[in-house]
C-alpha cells in the first residue's frame, strides 16, 4: 500500500513534498511519483531552502509560519510538513486531494 501525498489528521493537513531548490521561482509544480513537487528559489545551504519553503507555504496556504512544521526530511529534497489548521488551501493542492 503506498502512503498518501495529502492527508488530513484532524484539522490538520500533512502533505508529502519533493523540493527542488534553487528554481527560478516558487511554484507548487504538481505530482512528483507519490509527493507534492515544489520549486523554490532559495538554494539549499545552512536550511535557507527550509525557512523558505516555510515562509511560501505560510503565505499559499494563509497560516503564521509556526502553524508549519517539518516533520521529516530536514536535510533532504523528500519532506513531510505539517500545517496546523490551514485557513486556503492552494488550488494545485485541492486538485490532488
Amino acid at each position: 500500500m503506498t502512503e498518501k501525498t495529502i492527508f488530513r489528521d484532524d484539522d490538520d493537513l500533512i502533505i508529502r513534498l519533493y523540493i527542488q531548490p534553487k528554481a527560478s521561482r516558487d511554484q507548487i509544480v504538481g505530482l512528483h511519483g507519490n509527493e507534492v513537487k515544489i520549486a523554490i528559489t532559495a538554494p539549499p545551504v545552512d536550511g535557507k531552502a527550509n525557512a523558505h519553503l516555510v515562509k511560501y507555504l505560510s503565505k499559499q496556504f494563509k497560516v503564521a509560519k509556526g502553524l508549519i512544521h517539518l516533520e521529516k526530511g530536514l536535510q533532504g529534497r523528500h519532506k513531510q510538513i505539517r500545517i496546523e489548521t490551514p485557513k486556503v488551501i492552494p488550488s494545485e493542492i485541492a486538485t490532488i486531494m
